[in-house]
């Protein structure tokens, strides 16, 4: 089997692997949803961070552990306010 054929298929939302994206595992990125609204996440390679535009929050990334917790979350600017921020 050559390497490309191991490679999985691309998903949403989510760049190609290469070195930036080697700390945070791509199979578990495409299996995290938000904890609050339970939608899609993107991740953002330059940030380190996972985005729930739903939440309006960003998920930092920390040793290539996504920390999904909404306390240690930042508040989007660009995020149009569906609700208020959570505060928990």
């Amino acid at each position: 089997m050559s390497h490309a054929e191991s490679d999985p298929p691309e998903s949403p939302g989510l760049p190609p692997h290469d070195a930036a994206t080697s700390k945070v595992d791509r199979r578990t990125l495409e299996l995290l949803v938000c904890p609050l609204t339970k939608t899609t996440l993107i991740y953002d390679s330059a940030r380190q961070e996972l985005i729930s535009r739903a939440a309006g929050l960003a998920f930092p990334i920390v040793d290539g552990m996504p920390i999904l917790v909404a306390r240690e979350a930042r508040v989007l600017d660009d995020a149009p306010p569906t609700r208020p921020p959570y505060s928990g």
